[in-house]
């Protein structure tokens, strides 16, 4: 065993079920009085954030401090850096496509099936793919090679996707950019950055977690569930279905890795025939 607190683990679990609980019913409150259901990518990341910090309160005197100032801090930058960029890039605009094309298959009342299906499922992912940040925090084991390894990782995760937000938001700002498929910088290695920092975030988060075997098979749910989500699931899957239609992404697609950074490979013929 590692020191672990099983017992105050398990409530903490409880606590922060609630916390997500919370926040995602309190955004459903705002969401569906406004009629605006994006603002739950908002609430995302400072759901998460409010996990983390509700975990770091209660795990006072259960876990080592650093590995619990550690692991709490990480998150709470990341959920906060997220929360901030979405709600920029959201401002002014009206529903997600997404969550218009979500909504508009509902069977019978469209709010209630918008708090089952968006809300009170982000709530359950939120504490499922916090698992690591929360056991993490009631290990008293201190913090070693592994942990400094996680760290380097989550730090390099959140740079890329902090750098790939950045570089699409300037080109969007530009006027000569409308209509055109972002394929510079790290977009030109990428087609999704800023997924991909978020999945090396995860697993960052997940190795400051491996303190022994037994917490660390029991929080692997997390990295692998958030790396589903960003690649078959609301993320890569339903952006690049939006984007199929735009012209030159066919082409795009072609010579650009769908997640993992690599060089640009030679666009094929037929690719670059769909462009015209």
């Amino acid at each position: 065993m590692n020191g672990t607190d099983w017992s105050a683990l398990g409530a903490n679990l409880a606590a922060t079920a609630a916390t997500a609980l919370t926040v995602l019913l309190a955004t459903f409150a705002i969401g569906a009085r406004r009629g605006l259901h994006r603002i739950v990518d908002i609430a995302w990341g400072l759901a998460f954030a409010a996990v983390a910090t509700v975990t770091w309160l209660l795990s006072a005197g259960h876990g080592d401090d650093g590995r619990r100032l550690l692991v709490a801090a990480a998150t709470v930058v990341w959920g906060l850096r997220l929360a901030g960029h979405i709600a920029r890039r959201s401002r002014g605009h009206g529903e997600d496509p997404r969550y218009t094309d979500l909504l508009g298959k509902a069977p019978g009342n469209r709010t209630l099936y918008a708090l089952r299906t968006v809300y009170l499922t982000q709530a359950v992912l939120v504490w499922l793919i916090s698992l690591p940040v929360q056991a993490a925090s009631y290990s008293s084991a201190p913090l070693d090679t592994l942990a400094y390894c996680g760290l380097a990782l989550w730090a390099a995760g959140l740079a890329f996707e902090a750098v790939g937000d950045h570089q699409l938001a300037r080109f969007k700002a530009d006027p000569a950019n409308r209509g055109r498929i972002m394929d510079q910088g790290l977009w030109a290695w990428t087609r999704h950055p800023n997924y991909f920092g978020d999945s090396l975030v995860w697993w960052g988060l997940y190795l400051l977690a491996c303190t022994a075997w037994q917490p660390a098979l029991a929080v692997l749910v997390s990295p692998f569930l958030m790396t589903l989500l960003l690649t078959l699931g609301s993320g890569k899957r339903l952006l690049e279905k939006h984007m199929s239609k735009r012209p030159g992404y066919a082409a795009y697609t072609a010579r650009t890795s769908g997640f993992v950074p690599l060089p640009p490979r030679r666009t094929p013929r037929r690719a670059r025939e769909e462009t015209k």
